[in-house]
């Protein structure tokens, strides 16, 4: 049986994703639908800059979940193949989702940099910590 507190935190990631992946695409087609733009007029990719632009945060942020995210889904793979249970380490991998929730949602709303760094630099620190006990439990088993 795998340990659930953990695969939770996984699906709650992969659901942020998803989300974020949804809000892009209605962005998307509600400015292609607003302002009458043809699909087949942003075949290529300077075409479709003038989209790509208007709804720069939701695509940003996209691309985002597919960097440092990374590492954490590698955490929580390995945490589970070496049977790594502990309360600190759920501790620590929500509070990576809730502040990788928060990035999101500071960077496709309102955008205010130093508010999308502190989320971000928190939310990495949070990882640097996860890695570090999965180290930490490694090197002393």
């Amino acid at each position: 049986m795998f340990y659930q507190p953990l695969l939770h935190a996984l699906l709650a990631q992969v659901a942020l994703t998803f989300l974020v992946w949804a809000y892009l695409y209605y962005t998307r087609i509600e400015k292609m639908l607003r302002e009458n733009i043809d699909p087949q007029e942003l075949d290529t990719r300077s075409e479709a800059q003038v989209l790509l632009v208007a709804v720069a945060g939701p695509s940003d942020n996209f691309k985002n979940l597919f960097e440092i995210p990374v590492l954490f889904y590698a955490a929580i793979t390995i945490s589970i193949i070496l049977f790594i249970q502990s309360p600190l380490l759920d501790s620590m991998a929500w509070g990576y989702v809730i502040l990788r929730a928060l990035h999101s949602l500071v960077h496709i709303t309102y955008n205010r940099v130093i508010h999308r760094f502190v989320v971000y630099l928190s939310s990495t620190l949070m990882l640097w910590g996860m890695w570090g006990y999965i180290g930490w439990y490694i090197l002393t088993r």
